[in-house]
């Protein structure tokens, strides 16, 4: 029983020393002085904890990046103030035809400015996002651009052929004529423009596919449906427009804005959307014009059919 005794209490001292100095009250328990003299672990560990956590909070003081004050409006950190007039030049983080705020037309002419006489920061910040907004906005301009260069084709034939005018004026079989013609070329018209404009967007996805850039299909949707754009400003609409609003020097600009347009506009989207420059980026330009070539053709062709349907249809 003495030897069970004696063991007892060594097991209690080993589970002692193996419990780095904690104290048990036991009378009976022998007590070496290094024992006696050990200060327990357990209790530096709180201050260590508060150390390693001042540490990691001065470390994440050091690294932290201070907050940046955006415009409310447009979302820009240099914002001047410029983006509560639509009509200035600069650029939008969000589009202005996407925005609820301001008229349907002055909306509508905001984004097409922008995408014609500030076409290369525009295009290189376009985000990517809906294709609905586009789309509506695509069939807006060209609706407006077709009904324009209609205007613009009818007048001057109404003043070089006189007797013509006046039978589709006051003659009812030439007005139902041309009504029908209005009604269904205007649309048809800019149906295909809109078509036209999507698959040359699509071809610079592809393009930029067969250089190794990853897709972005419906942010160069976005870029093909936006570009629309081009056809409202540079068209009599937009010289109208920029006359009355800017002057007539801001709309003899737009033949120099016009020259290389597409180019420019592309570029600067491929090196944004697809982090494509210089050789790279200037054979996925060549790829986005058999895009837009094979659309102009389509569009024309199809233009050629509805006009010879049409006449097809009144004879």
């Amino acid at each position: 029983m003495a030897a069970a005794k004696r063991k007892t209490s060594r097991d209690r001292e080993l589970r002692l020393v193996a419990s780095n100095g904690a104290r048990v009250a036991d009378p009976r328990l022998v007590r070496s002085p290094e024992l006696e003299n050990a200060k327990p672990q357990t209790a530096e560990l709180p201050a260590a904890i508060d150390l390693a956590r001042d540490s990691e909070r001065d470390a994440f003081d050091v690294q932290e990046v201070p907050a940046a004050v955006l415009c409310a409006q447009c979302g820009m950190s240099d914002c001047p103030g410029s983006c509560e007039d639509l009509s200035a030049s600069g650029v939008f983080v969000l589009v202005p035809w996407e925005r609820r705020d301001g008229s349907l037309f002055r909306r509508l002419f905001a984004t097409a400015r922008a995408t014609t006489l500030d076409a290369e920061p525009f295009f290189e910040r376009l985000a990517d996002g809906p294709i609905a907004p586009a789309l509506t906005f695509a069939l807006a301009a060209e609706m407006v651009a077709s009904a324009a260069v209609a205007v613009l084709v009818a007048v001057p034939v109404a003043f070089v052929f006189p007797e013509l005018a006046r039978q589709c004026l006051f003659e009812p079989e030439a007005r139902r004529m041309v009504l029908a013609g209005l009604f269904f070329g205007v649309p048809g018209l800019a149906g295909l423009l809109v078509l036209a404009h999507a698959l040359h967007g699509l071809s610079i996805d592809l393009g930029a596919r067969l250089r190794g850039a990853r897709p972005a299909r419906s942010r160069a949707l976005r870029f093909g449906l936006y570009a629309t754009g081009w056809d409202l400003v540079v068209g009599p609409v937009g010289a109208v427009v920029l006359t009355f609003t800017e002057g007539p020097r801001e709309a003899l600009s737009l033949i120099g804005h016009a020259a290389g347009l597409p180019t420019r506009a592309t570029l600067a989207f491929l090196k944004s959307a697809y982090r494509l420059e210089g050789e790279a980026a200037s054979r996925a330009l060549r790829v986005s014009y058999w895009g837009a070539g094979l659309a102009t053709v389509l569009a024309a062709a199809g233009i050629v059919g509805a006009v010879a349907y049409a006449l097809t249809l009144a004879h």
